[in-house]
């Protein structure tokens, strides 16, 4: 008997000094600036769409980039499709050390940093050049800056492209065609939601990965998205009609925590900014090319009615969403309203 509470006893005392160990060895693997130049860094992407869009392939691209600009020293796993954490999860997910990157849609900024819903205004910004031109301005300056002050780093800003609404009832021409439809919206945005009230339908905010389902049970009507989006997910398949309205941009926000980005090492920081710089470019390139590849998919699918609104309705809508502006306002403030308004294109 004494000797079975001898054994336990040590076993009791090895396990103590494992779980002593590793707790060391986590805390190391936090604390990059201590990283030796042989040791290995391992850093978490999670992002919520698929592997073939264009933040899907322009996260791998960079994965790669730095792998092998550092020789192999920073090795990024890439998780795609909520495969990790889903919307709503990646921020508090980033700020825990869980995961290390995020490129997150800008409406889903809009819980913690409101002015970013500036990208959610429909029929706002003429093209990705207007966007572009206003991220590198001082609107840019101010929504990194909110960014900054909530502790996150940002990286860069990438494109999907101008979304189209999709719904499995009717054509939509003009806005009373909306009337009484239920759409999903991204979590978080007041912009959003009002617009589709304004258009007199119901919106449901659903997290990305619950899309899908949602449609395909038609317990929501329609949503709207970019064409890779649509194409990727088989939104398509069970949404009959398409209106390209390019209404509305969706882009994304790649970040990190900013503790933990100042924390590696100062040659791993400028590896990451100066490839993170050239998959911008190619990023952009690659979603304007991605999308009119796939609008040529819908064409040829034959699942899918399109109407392309035409100038004498786009002011329709227009007119029916003006309303929003003074929503905006209210929600970013009086001096960052008048700026957005006087910004050179």
């Amino acid at each position: 008997m004494q000797m079975i509470l001898s054994q336990r006893i040590l076993h009791f005392l090895c396990v103590l000094v494992i779980l002593s160990l590793m707790s060391g060895c986590n805390k190391k693997i936090m604390d990059y600036e201590q990283v030796t130049p042989g040791e290995k860094i391992v850093l978490k992407f999670s992002h919520v769409v698929a592997e073939e869009t264009p933040k899907g392939l322009a996260a791998r691209k960079f994965a790669a980039l730095v792998e092998k600009r550092t020789g192999g020293r920073v090795e990024i796993q890439v998780f795609p499709n909520s495969s990790l954490y889903a919307d709503g999860e990646e921020i508090q997910a980033l700020r825990s050390g869980a995961v290390h990157l995020i490129a997150p849609s800008t409406s889903k900024l809009s819980d913690l940093f409101p002015r970013w819903q500036l990208f959610d205004m429909p029929y706002f910004f003429e093209d990705t050049n207007d966007i572009h031109s206003a991220m590198r301005g001082s609107i840019g300056h101010t929504l990194y800056g909110d960014l900054e002050k909530g502790g996150i780093h940002p990286l860069a800003f990438w494109d999907n492209d101008f979304k189209q609404i999709t719904n499995r009832i009717k054509p939509l021409k003009y806005p009373e065609d909306l009337k009484g439809l239920k759409f999903r919206t991204m979590i978080n945005s007041t912009i959003l939601e009002e617009q589709f009230r304004l258009l007199g339908a119901k919106p449901v905010q659903l997290k990305f990965n619950e899309v899908y389902s949602a449609l395909s049970a038609q317990t929501i009507d329609g949503q709207e998205n970019t064409m890779s989006n649509i194409v990727t997910q088989r939104f398509h398949e069970v949404q009959p009609y398409l209106t390209v309205s390019n209404h509305g941009f969706l882009g994304y926000v790649v970040m990190t925590d900013n503790k933990f980005w100042t924390q590696l090492p100062p040659d791993i920081r400028a590896i990451i900014e100066e490839s993170m710089n050239e998959v911008t470019e190619w990023e952009r390139e690659q979603a304007r090319v991605i999308n009119e590849r796939d609008m040529t998919i819908l064409k040829e699918s034959g699942k899918v009615t399109i109407h392309i609104q035409s100038p004498e309705e786009k002011a329709e809508w227009k007119k029916a969403l003006s309303g929003l502006e003074n929503k905006l306002n209210d929600i970013v403030g009086p001096q960052f309203s008048n700026e957005i308004k006087n910004r050179s294109r």
